[in-house]
């Protein structure tokens, strides 16, 4: 089954379809970020790479990178800024979220390719906002012209696939998919089990420094609690810098999360944000340290992955609209 991945970021949902089944091949990912494409091309086993805005892209374009084959499934993870409410700059209506806002419309782009080139399945992965009664009305309009009979917003809760950390998600596609089935919780004290010290011998896992003012608060900040609080959308107040409970999942890790560490007093390296988001150790993320941090808070955690990919596989002769 031949996969074109977009907006691939570091790989998360690519990872997830490789570790369901072999029979799932990446034969071509795009990204605009050269960066997440190098974490990419280290850890997928691709056969070929575009690094380039999706806006400027043409459906043929990616027919000739994928000659003589066209791809029978296009999984996409479109930026979520314009829909997140932890977004104090989300604009107030589900038409101009989508329409008026420069990164929501890439979700429209998104749209664009998946009717020109027809896979027989589509996967796109955004928040959960999407899930609204009137952002549901728009996107099936943009489906209206194509031969996709029904449009199914498919939620799931990243605990549920064995993720130690909290990341509820939509995932828009012509397949309705059973989610059914939990696994048991995972803690963020099972996630560091057997997580050596921060070394420079392991990927990724080096202690940034945080300024002294904040060191001397993270006494006082019971598990659980946060130094730093912001306003999202609506006047919500979000939290970040919280410190973990060893016994409890993680907060949802995004991309400008940092998180304390539950028993020391520092800074949770990348590696251990990785472990919170399901990547194995053997993934390697490369580029500046904000940039690993925001790679691995905006991607598609694996194993959350891994669960849409085995149900394409359970599900797919019934609920495909053509047969490989």
């Amino acid at each position: 089954m031949r996969i074109l991945d977009l907006f691939c970021g570091c790989g998360g949902f690519a990872l997830g379809f490789l570790l369901a089944d072999p029979k799932f091949k990446i034969s071509l990912a795009i990204d605009n970020d050269f960066r997440t494409m190098r974490t990419y091309t280290a850890n997928i086993d691709i056969a070929r790479i575009l690094t380039k805005d999706i806006q400027n892209i043409h459906s043929y374009e990616i027919l000739e990178q994928m000659n003589p084959y066209t791809p029978d499934i296009i999984i996409a993870s479109p930026p979520c800024e314009s829909f997140s409410a932890a977004n104090v700059n989300r604009k107030k209506t589900s038409y101009d979220q989508l329409y008026s806002d420069e990164k929501g419309r890439l979700i429209l782009d998104t749209i664009r390719l998946i009717i020109d080139l027809e896979p027989s399945i589509f996967i796109i992965e955004n928040v959960s906002q999407l899930r609204s009664t009137e952002m549901q009305e728009f996107i099936r309009h943009e489906f209206s012209r194509s031969s996709y009979e029904s449009i199914f917003f498919n939620s799931l809760e990243a605990l549920n696939c064995g993720v130690p950390s909290y990341r509820q998600r939509v995932f828009i596609s012509n397949l309705l998919f059973n989610f059914s089935n939990k696994n048991v919780v995972k803690t963020t004290g099972e996630a560091f089990k057997s997580l050596p010290a921060p070394s420079i011998d392991i990927h990724n896992h080096l202690v940034i420094p945080i300024p002294s003012n904040m060191v001397k608060k993270i006494p006082r900040t019971p598990p659980g609690g946060a130094m730093v609080y912001f306003r999202g959308s609506q006047t919500r107040t979000f939290r970040n810098y919280i410190r973990l409970q060893v016994d409890q999942p993680s907060p949802t890790v995004m991309g400008k999360s940092r998180f304390i560490h539950p028993f020391e007093a520092r800074l949770c390296t990348v590696r251990e944000h990785a472990r919170l988001m399901s990547y194995p150790d053997n993934f390697q993320f490369y580029g500046p340290i904000d940039s690993q941090y925001n790679q691995v808070g905006e991607s598609v955690p694996p194993l959350m992955a891994r669960v849409v990919a085995q149900q394409i596989l359970t599900d797919f002769p019934k609920n495909s609209k053509k047969v490989f």
